[in-house]
């Protein structure tokens, strides 16, 4: 059985915030679209020159909606097209949180704010309660260099905040994104069988057919002398009916057993 994507976590909207690298756009929207969300909304996006684009787009905040990501964001997005497509461009960051219930401000600095600070975690559960009610969330990303101002942080009414090294600490924009993505993917609970191949289990025919012809290979090459056949060829039949042998492995097996008669009996020929 194939897993679904939680259809609430349509409910879920990344918000990317005076994002400056092109690069990460579309990386951002990679994280996005493997951990199951889709909602971009891109705040007054600030690109700067890059290798891949030399001439970035600027960002006309009376008219948000003509403002066109260039080609190394779609490249780094790596499949995820469709999310970049699909983004939501706005001039402020009350524009993208209009109809949200709760909106997360992602920082790493201490600030005087009166809201705990609180990891991906241990925010998730109150996240996804409010997504699943039909009720809109947000998760605010800063600038690359200069994180969320005040201003922006107090339009939110959750900090959130990643964990790390206190000595380094140095998270890139998609690689924040991934993290807070994984945490709400992960808290879903999704049956992941799917991903276990499926195993074809071999009858006990197969595997007693298998053991004789072991048993044949082994005499062919005078592996019995001074050994009690009966009994090995009983432990053998006992390990590999334990053992869950699949029809994959008696085919393996089998395959290898040909192979060495044949050596045996080019090395061996009958007098």
């Amino acid at each position: 059985m194939i897993s679904t994507v939680p259809p609430y976590l349509a409910n879920i909207r990344i918000v990317l915030s005076r994002t400056s690298h092109p690069a990460n756009i579309g990386a951002a929207a990679r994280a996005m679209k493997t951990m199951g969300l889709s909602r971009l909304y891109l705040v007054a996006p600030n690109l700067m020159q890059t290798p891949m684009t030399p001439n970035p787009p600027a960002f006309d905040p009376k008219q948000p909606a003509h403002f066109c990501l260039p080609e190394e964001s779609f490249t780094l997005a790596s499949g995820a097209a469709d999310v970049l497509e699909n983004a939501v461009i706005v001039g402020s960051l009350p524009e993208a949180l209009t109809g949200t219930v709760l909106s997360c401000a992602l920082t790493s600095r201490r600030r005087e704010l009166t809201s705990p600070l609180q990891t991906p975690r241990e925010l998730t559960p109150s996240l996804l309660a409010a997504a699943q009610a039909r009720q809109s969330v947000a998760l605010v990303f800063g600038n690359e260099t200069f994180g969320l101002s005040i201003d922006e942080v107090q339009h939110c009414n959750r900090l959130m905040t990643i964990s790390g090294n206190p000595d380094y600490f140095s998270l890139n924009l998609a690689q924040a994104v991934q993290v807070v993505c994984y945490e709400l993917f992960s808290q879903t609970h999704q049956d992941m069988s799917y991903l276990i191949p499926e195993r074809n289990l071999a009858t006990a025919d197969q595997v007693a057919g298998m053991v004789r012809h072991m048993e044949q290979a082994m005499e062919q090459l005078d592996f019995f002398r001074k050994r009690n056949q009966e009994r090995m060829v009983r432990r053998l039949h006992s390990l590999f009916s334990r053992a869950d042998t699949t029809t994959e492995d008696i085919d393996i097996l089998r395959g290898f057993f040909n192979m060495v008669q044949q050596k045996t009996q080019k090395t061996n020929p009958p007098q």
